[in-house]
């Protein structure tokens, strides 16, 4: 266990790292290293913590340049201490890549990942999803001393925070999500197929806005069928990746950063520059797409959903956008994505424990408030509001005034409206 005290302008920041097993369930398990940064205002290091879980899967979290980065801090610090983790696989928290050491006998005694079978492989990544992820932190509030802390999910992070509620609800003082209540006990089918048709709708909104941006969105996609779209590195762009540029429409103002890079000559770089910048998934962050459709899978297999579920009016139509919908074409396009491709195929497979106890979160009472966004690309309305039944503590705001970005993008006003709800300070 390690600390590291330092300073920005208007706050105390302390970095710490600890050991935790990569397999809590193996009492031989070898370790990774946690890390986190615990941040407070002056006069404010005997608050309460607030955990906060960064979306993604596989994003590490914020890293503060001031007092107001990010956006939300300021109105979280004037009530508690931040905790910001990097959850279990990104930034410093046992990053996962290609050619990042592995703990020993992590994978068959391979030294990384690219050194592993495609089995091996999967079964380390196993180890990352959000109940791997809470034990982590419960291992961290025991080393801040804290009985209880607050717990603040955006997006996946909602994910883990449902299931430190289901798994470990004595722990939490109260519950916090933005636009993160996953289904509970359904199909995952049923998910997807309620993205794919609100992203047919997203995409003909975004074309009645901008009609000529669908002939140019078409000659692109002609293009990457033919192999001549590409990335400044000399990567070809098929019609699937390039279709993911729908994510954009699904925070604010992603119409117009989608508009303004459809205006761009075909030809120049400016259009080959922004496009990389643009696409989601990557070798960045490979757990954003090889875990991505397991964050939703509660006691199934995935089998490729979003691929299963695409309608046939999407597949005929290459200008109806995706959104975070991962095809297992998405491995053989991207050249970062390739050589996880057979362990993506395995974990596709792999049937996945449950996630939450329906039970167990009947019986929560912790207190809380949800921001369920009215018309989420990513996360559906009408199911999250089905899990916020379960919550009797928990307090849902439907709101038609953010994107699912609206944490970061609403400055301080969504968790101010999330803690007043919670605390009981203001109506619903």
């Amino acid at each position: 266990m390690a600390r590291t005290d330092w300073t920005l302008p208007g706050l105390q920041l302390s970095d710490i790292t600890l050991p935790v097993p990569l397999d809590h369930d193996d009492p031989a398990s070898p370790e990774l290293t946690l890390f986190a940064r615990v941040i407070s205002a002056p006069g404010g290091e005997d608050l309460p913590f607030l955990l906060f879980l960064q979306g993604g899967p596989g994003s590490e979290a914020p890293r503060p340049l001031d007092a107001t980065s990010p956006a939300w801090l300021p109105r979280a610090l004037r009530e508690h201490r931040v905790v910001l983790l990097d959850q279990r696989g990104t930034g410093r928290s046992g990053p996962v890549g290609l050619d990042t050491p592995l703990p020993d006998g992590a994978a068959g005694g391979a030294r990384t990942l690219r050194e592993a079978a495609p089995a091996q492989q999967a079964h380390h990544l196993t180890r990352f999803r959000a109940d791997a992820i809470v034990r982590d932190a419960e291992l961290l509030r025991e080393h801040l001393e804290a009985e209880q802390w607050s717990v603040l999910g955006q997006s996946f992070g909602g994910f883990a925070a449902l299931r430190y509620l289901s798994a470990h609800p004595g722990s939490v003082a109260s519950a916090l999500f933005t636009g993160g209540l996953p289904t509970v006990g359904r199909s995952l089918d049923e998910v997807y197929t309620t993205t794919w048709h609100g992203m047919i709708a997203r995409s003909e909104r975004y074309w009645a806005r901008f009609p000529e941006d669908r002939d140019r969105f078409r000659r692109l996609a002609d293009r990457a069928a033919s192999g001549r779209l590409r990335l400044p590195g000399g990567a070809a762009v098929g019609v699937e990746r390039l279709r993911r540029l729908g994510h954009l429409l699904g925070a604010s103002q992603g119409q117009e950063r989608l508009h303004h890079l459809l205006a761009w000559d075909p030809d120049s770089p400016a259009l080959a520059h922004d496009l990389a910048a643009a696409l989601p998934f990557g070798g960045r962050n490979p757990l954003y797409a090889v875990l991505h459709e397991s964050c939703w899978a509660d006691g199934t297999a995935t089998r490729w959903a979003a691929d299963r579920t695409m309608p046939a009016a999407v597949r005929e139509d290459p200008t109806l956008l995706g959104g975070e919908h991962v095809h297992r074409e998405l491995f053989r396009e991207d050249p970062e994505l390739a050589p996880w491709a057979e362990a993506a195929d395995l974990l596709a497979e792999h049937e996945w424990p449950r996630l939450y106890d329906d039970d167990a979160l009947r019986r929560c009472a912790v207190p809380g408030a949800a921001a369920v966004y009215f018309d989420d690309a990513y996360v559906p309305r009408e199911q999250s509001l089905a899990t916020a039944e379960l919550l009797s503590g928990v307090r849902p705001w439907v709101t038609s005034e953010y994107e699912h970005n609206g944490l970061r993008a609403s400055g301080e006003r969504v968790l101010d409206h999330l803690l007043d709800l919670a605390a009981g300070r203001r109506a619903a």
